[in-house]
C-alpha cells in the first residue's frame, strides 16, 4: 500500500473528526488564519449525538457542582456569540415530582448564584447579554400561580415567562408536583443549524481543507511533525503532514489515541432521544423537564419542542434514553471503550423498526404520566442517537474541554457541545499558534458572523432532510 501513497501538502493543524468539537475547532483556528485540514469519516459535519439545549448554567444537572454550572454558563454564552443563528429562544421549565427526593429550593439557591455570575459577565462585556437581562434569568411559580395562568390564552408569539408557562399550566398534572416550579432562560440549540453554520463558514475559508468520507489509517510522529495516512471515499491511501494533531473524534477519541500511542482513561455512554408529532398541540411550548433518579423507572422525563408540533423526548430510564451496558470504560490495553455489539451496530447500521417503535412509545408513555394529553403523540422519525465520551472516571462530569500530550497532540473531550469553543481557544493558547487571539469573538470570527439566518436555515433544512429527519428540527422556534 505504501507504494500507492501520494504525499499531500503540509498544514499547521490537522483535526480528526468533524463533529461539534472538530468543526468548532476548525472554525476558530481557520478564522485566525491558521492552515487547517479537517478529516471526517462521514459525509458531513456535526452528525453525532442529539443536542437539545445550550446548558447555559447546567440547569438539568442537580448532581454537578456550582463551578461546573458556571463554566457551562460562560461557555454557552460564547457559543451563542459565535453561532447566533443556532439558538431557539425559549425557556426551560424545571419541575420536581412529589415522587422525587429532590427539593426545588436547592435549584433556586443555585440559580441565584448563576444569575449573579451572569450579571457579572454582562458588566464585564455587554455583548454577553445573550440570554436576556440577568434579572429575568429565572422565575419561580407556585401551584396557585400556575392555576391562574391555566385560565389565560397564550399569545401568538410568547415573550414573557408567564406567556410560555400557559401550555404547561393547562396540560401538566399540577397536583403531582413539588413547588415552586421554575422557568429559566435555558435556550434550545439546533444541531442542524449548528452543522449548517460550520459547513457554510468552512466552505468560505480557503485555509481550511474539509475532507469528508475520509478515514484515518495511521498517525505517526517524527521530528518534523505528524505524518497521517488516510483513505478517501475511493479507498485510495493518501498522506498528510501536520505540525499539530487535534483528536476530536467524540466517542471514538480513543481510537486515535491508540493509533498515536497515548493512554487515556475515559468512559463512553450510548444514549438516544425520540422524535414525535403531537398533532393536537397548537401552542408554543417551552422545554420541560420532570426530575427523577437517573436509571430508574422514574428517571427524568424531558420534552424538547420544535416547530409544527414536533417534540423530542428523553426518558432517563434503561428502556428509553439509557441502555443496559450502555456506559463502558477504557482498559489498560486500549484508550477506546468498547460498546456492546447491539449498540455499536445502531451507530453504524441504524435502528430496527421494532426497537425504534417500542422505545418511542415508552418515551411517550413516560411523558404522559406528567402531561396526560401528550398521550396522543405519534412517532414521526427515527431517533436521534449516538455515544457521548466522558473523560476520566466520573460519570457525572459535564464541563470539560481539552487535554494535551507531548509531540503537539491534543484531544478535545467535550461532554457538552457548548464547551467546544473553549477547547479551541485553549489549543491556540497552549501551542501559541497566533498572537492577539484574546480579541472579541466577533472580531476574530468575521466569516462566522457574516452569515444570515436565512442562509443558515436553508442549509440546515437541506441537511436535516438529507439525514432523514424532519425539517422542523432545522426551523426556528421561540422568539
Amino acid at each position: 500500500m505504501e507504494n500507492e501513497v501520494k504525499p499531500l501538502k503540509r498544514v499547521r493543524v490537522a483535526i480528526i473528526g468533524g463533529g461539534v468539537s472538530g468543526a468548532t475547532t476548525a472554525v476558530h483556528l481557520s478564522e485566525l488564519g491558521i492552515s487547517v485540514a479537517l478529516l471526517e469519516k462521514g459525509p458531513g459535519l456535526v452528525n453525532g449525538p442529539p443536542i437539545c439545549h445550550l446548558h447555559a448554567g447546567g440547569n438539568l444537572y442537580r448532581e454537578i457542582s456550582a463551578s461546573q454550572c458556571i463554566e457551562l454558563l460562560e461557555q454557552s454564552i460564547d457559543t451563542v456569540r459565535l453561532f447566533p443563528h443556532t439558538i431557539n429562544r425559549r425557556p426551560t421549565v424545571i419541575a420536581t415530582p412529589k415522587s422525587d427526593e429532590g427539593d426545588p429550593q436547592d435549584i433556586l439557591n443555585r440559580l441565584a448564584v448563576i444569575q449573579s455570575c451572569y450579571q457579572n459577565l454582562i458588566d464585564l462585556d455587554p455583548r454577553n447579554r445573550v440570554l436576556g437581562a440577568a434579572s429575568n434569568y429565572f422565575k419561580s411559580y407556585t401551584e396557585s400561580d400556575l392555576r391562574a395562568l391555566s385560565k389565560r390564552h397564550q399569545t401568538q408569539h410568547p415573550v414573557e415567562f408567564d406567556d410560555w408557562m400557559i401550555p404547561f399550566a393547562q396540560n401538566a398534572k399540577l397536583d403531582v408536583l413539588k413547588y415552586p416550579v421554575i422557568a429559566v432562560q435555558e435556550y434550545g440549540w439546533s444541531v442542524f443549524r449548528l452543522a449548517a453554520s460550520a459547513t457554510l463558514v468552512l466552505d468560505e475559508i480557503e485555509n481550511c481543507n474539509v475532507m469528508t468520507d475520509t478515514t484515518l489509517v495511521r498517525a505517526q510522529y517524527a521530528e518534523d511533525g505528524w505524518l497521517l495516512t488516510y483513505k478517501n471515499s475511493d479507498d485510495k491511501a493518501l498522506q498528510l503532514k501536520a505540525d499539530y494533531l487535534v483528536n476530536a473524534c467524540g466517542y471514538q477519541t480513543g481510537t486515535v489515541d491508540d493509533k498515536a500511542n497515548y493512554q487515556r482513561n475515559r468512559m463512553v455512554e450510548f444514549k438516544a432521544a425520540y422524535l414525535t408529532k403531537w398533532a393536537d398541540c397548537d401552542q408554543e411550548w417551552p422545554e420541560v423537564i420532570f426530575h427523577g433518579p437517573r436509571g430508574t423507572s422514574k428517571g427524568m422525563a424531558q420534552l424538547t419542542p420544535y416547530a409544527n408540533g414536533v417534540f423530542q423526548l428523553h426518558g432517563m430510564t434503561e428502556d428509553i434514553t439509557l441502555f443496559k451496558d450502555g456506559l463502558v470504560s477504557s482498559t489498560a490495553e486500549s484508550a477506546q471503550p468498547q460498546l456492546p455489539k447491539q449498540l455499536s451496530e445502531k451507530i453504524t447500521h441504524g435502528w430496527q423498526d421494532d426497537a425504534m417503535s417500542s422505545r418511542t412509545l415508552k418515551a411517550i408513555t413516560h411523558m404522559e404520566q406528567f402531561i396526560p394529553s401528550f398521550g396522543s403523540a405519534l412517532i414521526t422519525a427515527k431517533p436521534l442517537y449516538g455515544a457521548q465520551q466522558i473523560p476520566g472516571e466520573d460519570a457525572t462530569l459535564r464541563s470539560t474541554d481539552v487535554s494535551f500530550e507531548n509531540h503537539n497532540y491534543a484531544r478535545v473531550e467535550v461532554v457538552k457541545g457548548s464547551s467546544a469553543l473553549e477547547a479551541a481557544r485553549k489549543i491556540v493558547s497552549h501551542w501559541s499558534l497566533v498572537d492577539g487571539s484574546n480579541q472579541s469573538i466577533e472580531s476574530i470570527h468575521p466569516v462566522s458572523l457574516s452569515l444570515s439566518y436565512a442562509q443558515v436555515e436553508e442549509k440546515a433544512t437541506e441537511l436535516a432532510v438529507s439525514r432523514a429527519y424532519p425539517k422542523e428540527l432545522a426551523l426556528k422556534t421561540g422568539n
